[in-house]
């Protein structure tokens, strides 16, 4: 039997799959066993087969003797694991560690049953291995982070302590278990090193974590769209449906919803103004753009969490095919466009942070009434451009990039681990970019009072005061800054918009 194919909705729902999957392999290893099956023939028939009886990269010419293929393994993952740099988060890494074991049991990968059931166990156990961020080229699968995810299995490299505040090392761990380091059969160290489940798992972490960025984004356009008084009339559905971009109409739909009940719109419906400025108006096509480029990259994450990405892949039939099922180009490009989206989101935000600066309309420039003695709301509004334009340097795409590697036999590379690192970069840049609009917005709505917002960004409005209050002096933004960017981290905000009707898609 071989794992379900996981689904991935959210990173909980994923590790649910992969629990699941985790734990009927426990208890049905035949597909692996069947695969190491192949494997062991291959062996005894006197072939050639890539990496179980060669060398690898340049060296696959060398045929190693049948004595020295288990330290052939061995090797590999001494020789491999090089990575520098700060370790890879460990909830990352934890999804990682799963992800591989997952690929491996689909039985695609010809794992002995001895060094598959030791990674289980890690699993169960929950010891996630510490990993370099550093040092993959993204073609090969990742390399350097997947050979020290499994140097653990030899007692070597470390492991993090379970609240992430620290390591030990793996043989401390192991002994203190009573368990003794594993022998690496032929093909082990060549399987678990061969895939792309460092950038799998970066790409599913991250996206999971924009699917709630883009709708925060949206309640944010709202809040900042009701306190400059802006028109609701971009957000027409007959305007959407006429470019029916998908993510375009549900933005719209989203403002419109939030926007129902309000007294602000009614209090302008006939001001004269005849539009806004773009970071405004074209919130749908802004906004739905980076949705729709995020759906692509989460379909591409999702097909590859359940892809075999080794080499050579062994098949029921008695063949063990060399591809290049490990090039990491799809997440490479996949990850490259989602920094990208989510670095509009961000651009376009800071855009409406500097409108409410203005003194449109009735708001007090710098959102203040006392400025010059105050500097106000000035700065917050530096450091996001200081993010925007970090992320403009970010986004520069490393999937176009290639450096060949293995004195030329690996002569083009995807660079998709950078794609993956600059990544998180760009989201945390966002984040804190969502968190300053956040709090101007909720400052230039105090002076629409006592007229109310719309249904939806007035809970919005009521949740954010109940944390951090109104400002008319200079103070330590930082105390403001960092409750607002927990409220962007968490679904607090979106589900008490939520509990007042308001769900966003």
């Amino acid at each position: 039997m071989r794992p379900e194919p996981l689904v991935y909705v959210t990173i909980a729902h994923l590790y649910e799959d992969l629990c699941r999957s985790l734990d009927m392999l426990r208890r049905d290893d035949s597909a692996v066993r069947r695969s190491r099956a192949v494997v062991e023939r291959a062996l005894a028939d006197g072939g050639t087969y890539y990496g179980i009886n060669t060398g690898f990269g340049k060296l696959a010419r060398v045929r190693i003797p049948a004595d020295q293929q288990a330290r052939l393994q061995r090797n590999l993952l001494l020789s491999h694991a090089v990575g520098v740099g700060e370790p890879i988060p460990r909830d990352v890494t934890r999804l990682m560690l799963h992800l591989k074991i997952h690929a491996l049991g689909l039985g695609y990968s010809g794992v002995s049953p001895e060094t598959f059931h030791r990674l289980l166990l890690f699993a169960e156990k929950d010891w996630v291995p510490v990993v370099p961020s550093k040092g993959s080229v993204g073609a090969s699968g990742d390399l350097a982070p997947l050979a020290h995810l499994a140097l653990p299995l030899l007692g070597l490299g470390a492991f993090w302590r379970p609240d992430g505040a620290g390591t030990v090392p793996a043989a401390d761990v192991l002994a203190a278990h009573g368990l003794a380091p594993i022998d690496l059969q032929p093909k082990d160290g060549l399987a678990l090193i061969n895939g792309t489940q460092m950038m799998s798992a970066y790409g599913a972490y991250v996206l999971e974590k924009g699917s709630r960025l883009v709708r925060t984004a949206d309640l944010l356009a709202a809040m900042s769209l009701e306190a400059l008084q802006g028109s609701i009339k971009p957000f027409d559905a007959r305007i959407q449906a006429v470019r029916p971009h998908p993510g375009q109409a549900r933005v719209a739909e989203n403002v419109r919803h939030l926007l129902e009940g309000s007294e602000i719109l009614e209090s302008h419906r006939d001001c004269g103004k005849v539009q806004d400025p773009y970071c405004l108006r074209c919130v749908p096509q802004v906004h739905g753009a980076g949705r729709d480029a995020l759906a692509y990259a989460t379909r591409v994450v999702e097909t590859e969490i359940n892809a075999v990405t080794d080499n050579p892949l062994v098949f029921e039939d008695g063949d063990i095919l060399s591809g290049g099922n490990f090039h990491g180009q799809p997440l490479a490009l996949a990850l490259d466009v989602a920094a990208m989206a989510l670095a509009e989101l961000a651009s376009i935000s800071e855009r409406r942070i500097y409108l409410l600066l203005e003194g449109h309309d009735g708001l007090p420039t710098l959102l203040m009434r006392e400025t010059g003695l105050n500097s106000g709301f000035m700065i917050p509004q530096y450091t996001a451009a200081a993010l925007v334009s970090e992320n403009k340097v970010l986004c520069h795409p490393a999937s176009v990039d290639s450096i060949p590697t293995s004195l030329g036999q690996e002569d083009h590379v995807s660079m998709g681990s950078i794609s993956a690192l600059k990544l998180v970069n760009v989201l945390r840049n966002l984040e804190h970019v969502l968190a300053i609009e956040l709090l101007t917005a909720a400052q230039a709505l105090d002076y629409r009072l006592p007229l109310r917002p719309g249904r939806g960004v007035e809970a919005a409005h009521r949740y954010v005061r109940r944390l951090i209050p109104h400002r008319e002096a200079d103070y330590l933004f930082q105390e403001d800054l960092l409750p607002c960017l927990d409220l962007i981290r968490t679904d607090a905000l979106l589900d008490a918009v939520a509990e007042e009707g308001c769900v966003l898609a």
